[in-house]
């Protein structure tokens, strides 16, 4: 049963939105608010209405469109401002407007800060937290209060930063989330600090924890602050934020539902939610901020179940558990196994079977095509990130043949340019093959050899196999191995392609990018047509 006494707060849209690269359109925002709410958190921070014209637009769309199962939408807005009151503070009356319950206040805990950023006396600074929390409540809002710059104010005048959550407090704030606001604290001095204000505030004072990651250890510092105590944490998904970031929110809910066996994420009646949604979730927010996802991320990057090493695969073989500190389907997350020169016969059996090979009956299978493995990587080849190419390699040691979906007479492709400098070259290739009985030659441009390599052999292979229509290059790597050769170096490329359903990727390598790229492309034909389940003609 989830521990709702225990609150989580999402500030993505607000404070994660503010990392370099991330420009959040109101329709973003809306998206991400009901993934966040399907994923079970209780808090949503929708932004800054009334200082930000985008936030206030959110929270006008948000009360029509939003039906939110398990979330509750909190504004972000400041104190009032010095010598003003509360009521009369037009940013004050935008919180009350943007109709949200929960409205949370920054305000100043450091006492350098309301001296020299706010202009005022510290006495000033607690009126105005006083005024504002009680102001807010009397108009019917659950209040947050986030005390900024907590931690580095309080290792500077630890009474005043104390006054300043007391003051909070005292006013009606339903919770006082200590902020490192410069990311600066380990988890023992975190630990410290709450344990003293929890001491102050009382056992019923509900305080909670806001971490940035300049020192690496916003997460940590979350959970030493749980240990100390809180029970409100604030964090973004994937860790977005200004400078380093946040708290990587989906960390910290993981390591308290798997680590700590507390449940605080929400769940639907269906049981739909939670944690088996976290990496399908933390990726399609990837999406949508298109910030791509970070491959070693805890819990729900693409390496954080994989394995290279042999020694790994031979233990993972007799139990996964040894080498894997949680089961990966507990967070929506898979188990791979990396073909590498690294590979032993375990790691090419284990990932054989995942793709749907069974080896280990098939020894003499097994033994080919860890040596073909090990031969093609010393050669420049990698199979980490190529899943479909080592499946046509693995077929080709099973079944005696890749399949013969077509035989490739010759192609050449041409780059010409008329013209001076600034003048656009023009790229043609031409492709001789022959497919469905009959040899077929098919000449197409594109805007670099590559390109009119590609689209001359899908023109070659479309009559006879209509299901290449789909089919769409959609990354294209190119590393260039041995460089100390200069222009005679070893060219690796690896593509990504998709049919609209799923992707795969494919590894060439040849001493120039067009050779290289040409296995690349006939590897990603023959995979997909395959996978498609689609006879040799």
């Amino acid at each position: 049963m989830t521990d709702r006494s225990f609150h989580v707060y999402d500030t993505t849209l607000r404070d994660g939105a503010q990392q370099e690269g991330i420009a959040l359109s109101v329709a973003d925002k809306l998206t991400i608010a009901l993934l966040l709410d399907e994923l079970g958190v209780g808090f949503i921070e929708g932004g800054w209405p009334g200082a930000v014209p985008k936030d206030t637009e959110f929270f006008q769309r948000a009360a029509k469109e939003l039906d939110l199962r398990n979330a509750e939408l909190a504004a972000f807005g400041a104190t009032r401002k010095p010598g003003t009151r509360a009521s009369e503070d037009p940013q004050v009356r935008a919180l009350l407007d943007s109709e949200a319950p929960v409205v949370t206040l920054v305000a100043k805990s450091d006492l350098r800060h309301a001296e020299r950023a706010l202009r005022t006396t510290g006495e000033e600074n607690l009126g105005m937290i006083a005024d504002t929390v009680a102001f807010l409540r009397r108009e019917g809002r659950r209040v947050f209060v986030d005390a900024e710059h907590f931690f580095d104010g309080f290792a500077f005048d630890a009474a005043y930063s104390r006054a300043a959550v007391l003051t909070a407090f005292e006013a009606g704030a339903e919770v006082v989330a200590l902020c490192d606001t410069n990311g600066g604290m380990l988890p023992d001095q975190v630990r410290d600090v709450v344990l003293d204000v929890r001491a102050a505030a009382g056992p019923d004072a509900v305080l909670g924890m806001h971490a940035h990651n300049d020192s690496g250890c916003a997460v940590a510092n979350t959970l030493a602050a749980v240990d100390a105590g809180c029970v409100h944490v604030q964090g973004t998904v994937n860790g977005y934020g200004e400078r380093t970031g946040n708290a990587d929110l989906l960390a910290v809910v993981a390591n308290l539902e798997l680590k700590r066996g507390r449940p605080v994420l929400a769940r639907a009646a269906d049981g739909d939610g939670g944690l088996p949604e976290l990496t399908r979730i933390a990726h399609a927010i990837s999406e949508i901020t298109n910030i791509s996802p970070f491959a070693r991320q805890p819990y729900v990057g693409a390496s954080a179940f994989a394995h290279k090493a042999g020694l790994h695969a031979s233990a993972i073989k007799v139990d996964p558990d040894l080498y894997q500190h949680t089961d990966p389907a507990l967070v929506g997350n898979d188990m791979r196994m990396l073909v590498s020169e690294m590979a032993g016969r375990a790691s090419i059996e284990l990932k054989g079977r995942q793709l749907g090979h069974e080896l280990a009956a098939r020894p003499e299978v097994l033994s080919r095509v860890t040596s073909r493995v090990k031969d093609a990587e010393a050669n420049g080849y990698t199979f980490e990130a190529a899943d479909a190419s080592f499946e046509l390699l693995l077929v080709e040691e099973m079944d005696g043949a890749r399949p013969a979906y077509f035989r490739v007479e010759s192609w050449r492709t041409i780059v010409e340019r008329n013209g001076g400098r600034g003048t656009p070259a023009v790229a043609e290739a031409t492709v001789k093959l022959h497919a469905g009985g009959e040899r077929i030659v098919a000449t197409a441009e594109g805007n670099g050899p590559v390109n009119a390599l590609d689209q001359a052999l899908r023109s070659a292979l479309l009559r006879v196999y209509p299901e290449l229509e789909s089919f769409e290059l959609i990354d294209f790597k190119v590393r260039i191995l041995d460089q100390t050769h200069g222009t005679d170096a070893v060219t690796r490329v690896l593509i990504e392609t998709s049919d609209g359903h799923t992707s795969w990727s494919t590894v060439g390598v040849g001493p120039n990018l067009i050779e290289a790229s040409w296995e690349a492309l006939t590897d990603s034909a023959i995979w997909g047509l395959r996978h498609a389940g689609v006879p040799a003609r």
